[in-house]
């Protein structure tokens, strides 16, 4: 007996999209056919909404320990279940960092007792720690986190000597937030010269400005190059950067790139409506540079789309530009960004599911999850992709309580999340007495 078939489901898996029906049983796909008529503990008919396997989003900042007034693991594992996300890797720039194996493991046991979706972590570097990173065990973390730019928690790598080390070191794959920090310095200096109080968020692309970040993601390739070193960079912002980076399938490539669902959504117009709410670093920068992470996207010269879901309170948004953190949260809203892209005709919903799970998946190694596989865990997001989904403060579940995309209407909904064969979200609600997620794990 299976404990649930999906009947009449459109599944979009692996460049391929059909009809079918999936039968589950425990956390497992058991059975993928056209047609399944056996007995079974329950059924849902999809009525030919679109199924895909559930989101990996390998970039979300879920702020636990130490920063739970912006965000908890409890809190935004299930904002994730409600935009399609079923696994996800977080950071290490948390209260304390996670810039140590003992604090790692310590992140990890919390999880397990507060994640209702599947969880990994990064290790995260800093100018000192090359001895930790040596000796992290590379089937429990994610990858390594360097911040090759300011960030929260003093974890700004800039030691060039440590950078070599940890290029050359590293026994995971180094995962990177490029932003050269001088130059980020001296534009400041500049700006708040010409400007004084006035400088406001529509500096803030000037600021954080492209060469800042082709100085550092050039420095990254050249290492990785040095050294032979896995590579992947995160959240790229500018045309310029492109030219760092080949085609071609994400298993077969040591260096990595990855866009963010805001940075392919908005641009520096975006600024004055808006303001602080998406202030973020890397900065979201001009039409030109937009365009172009698109078309790269597509080109396969950027591989994984992720969030970066950077959750702040109202509160510390509303200070002035200089005072305001950077980051805004998305990991609910992430999937209907890139599906409002498919009913424009710029994206397919197969390289959607394609740069959200399956490129995931091989890039770090992740075991039986991101594609829908009989034998694979029943990690699933059903899109009624004719519905549309207004935000409002009523349906936002971060703990922030607040999108900037609040009043907005995205033409899709996500009818169910399931998670090892749970059914974690559906209709608009979370499901009660949910189980917890369950550790990722790594064919490494």
């Amino acid at each position: 007996m299976y404990d649930l078939i999906l009947k009449n489901g459109t599944l979009v898996n692996e460049g391929q999209i059909f009809a079918s029906d999936i039968a589950i049983k425990g956390n497992r796909i058991e059975k993928i056919a056209s047609s399944i008529d056996v007995e079974t503990k329950s059924t849902v008919d999809l009525m030919g909404k679109y199924v895909i396997p559930g989101l990996i989003d390998d970039q979300v900042h879920f702020r636990e320990p130490g920063l739970t007034h912006k965000g908890e693991i409890a809190t935004e594992s299930k904002a994730g279940l409600a935009g399609g996300v079923t696994s996800y890797f977080e950071m290490p720039n948390v209260n304390p960092t996670t810039t140590t194996n003992e604090n790692l493991t310590k992140k990890f046991q919390l999880a397990s007792t507060k994640s209702v979706s599947n969880y990994s972590f990064h290790l995260g570097a800093s100018n000192t720690n090359i001895e930790e990173i040596k000796k992290v065990d590379i089937h429990q973390a994610a990858g390594l986190k360097v911040f090759m730019g300011a960030s929260t928690g003093h974890m700004l790598v800039d030691d060039l000597n440590a950078l070599d080390d940890i290029f050359n070191y590293s026994p995971l794959i180094v995962v990177t937030h490029c932003e050269d920090q001088k130059t980020v310095e001296r534009n400041e200096q500049l700006f708040h010269e010409k400007y004084g109080e006035g400088v406001s968020p529509e500096h803030h692309h000037l600021i954080r400005d492209v060469d800042s970040c082709y100085i550092s993601s050039s420095l990254a390739v050249s290492l990785a190059k040095k050294y032979d070193a896995d590579l992947h960079v995160f959240h790229l912002t500018t045309e310029k950067e492109m030219e760092l980076f080949a085609a071609g399938e994400a298993d077969q490539k040591k260096i990595t790139a990855e866009v963010c669902v805001h940075h392919m959504y908005f641009n520096d117009s975006y600024y004055a409506q808006l303001g602080n709410q998406i202030k973020c670093n890397p900065s979201i920068k001009q039409e030109s540079d937009r365009q172009a992470l698109i078309k790269a996207l597509l080109e396969n010269k950027i591989d994984i789309i992720a969030t970066d879901h950077a959750p702040h309170t109202w509160e510390e948004k509303s200070k002035a530009y200089t005072e305001a953190p950077a980051g805004l949260p998305l990991v609910q809203h992430g999937l209907q960004i890139l599906l409002d892209f498919y009913h424009q005709d710029i994206l397919s919903l197969e390289t959607i599911v394609e740069k959200t799970s399956h490129n995931i998946a091989k890039r770090f190694q992740v075991k039986d999850r991101g594609f829908i596989r009989e034998g694979y865990f029943a990690d699933l997001a059903v899109i009624d992709h004719e519905k549309p989904y207004e935000v409002s403060k009523e349906n936002i579940l971060y703990k922030c309580g607040w999108s900037p995309f609040e009043g907005h209407s995205f033409k899709s909904s996500i009818f169910m999340t399931i998670v090892n064969g749970n059914i974690a979200f559906q209709n608009g609600k979370i499901s009660d007495n949910l189980p917890f997620g369950m550790q990722i794990e790594f064919d490494r």
